[in-house]
């Protein structure tokens, strides 16, 4: 009786434990998702904005990089949040076609919060040069980026530069 039982438990304990190994082991869909992972791309640009005696802004592109990884969330752009100084990035394909829009408020008027004994305010500092940066999801179309700064009369390009791959 005991070696029949023993026949018919060991083969139970024995599939069980094949069973624990395999929820271990990823799966095909976690393998497929990794390798998406690794094709997922970020571009950062850096850029410097200065502003001369007359009032006249200028953009240097620094440095882009391309490096690994995905947005959590793409920056939403809402045209109507733009303010006075601020500035419109736009990344375009090859083509012209625009691929993407982020808003940047003023970096050389950046509101600073000042702790006093009354509370906190707000200030705006004035500055001559300031560093900025941007951050899209990569894709080989992208060409250029070019920089509109939002003002009274509308939106005056500043800044146009075409990307390397």
């Amino acid at each position: 009786m005991k070696s029949l039982l023993n026949f018919f438990i060991v083969p139970v304990f024995l599939f069980c434990s094949f069973q624990k190994e395999n929820g271990l082991t990823p799966s095909r869909n976690m393998e497929t998702e990794k390798k998406g992972l690794a094709y997922d791309k970020i571009i950062y640009l850096f850029f410097k904005a200065e502003q001369d005696r007359f009032g006249n802004d200028k953009i240097v592109l620094q440095e882009s990089k391309i490096a690994p990884g995905r947005l959590k969330e793409a920056p939403v752009f809402d045209k109507r949040e733009a303010q006075n100084g601020d500035f419109i990035i736009t990344i375009s394909a090859g083509d012209g076609k625009e691929v993407a829009q982020q808003l940047v408020k003023n970096p050389l008027k950046p509101e600073l919060e000042v702790y006093e004994k009354e509370g906190i305010t707000r200030h705006k500092a004035s500055l001559q040069n300031a560093e900025f940066s941007v951050r899209f999801s990569y894709s080989e179309s992208i060409g250029d980026v070019k920089i509109e700064k939002v003002t009274e009369k509308g939106n005056q390009l500043i800044f146009t530069q075409k990307l390397s791959s």
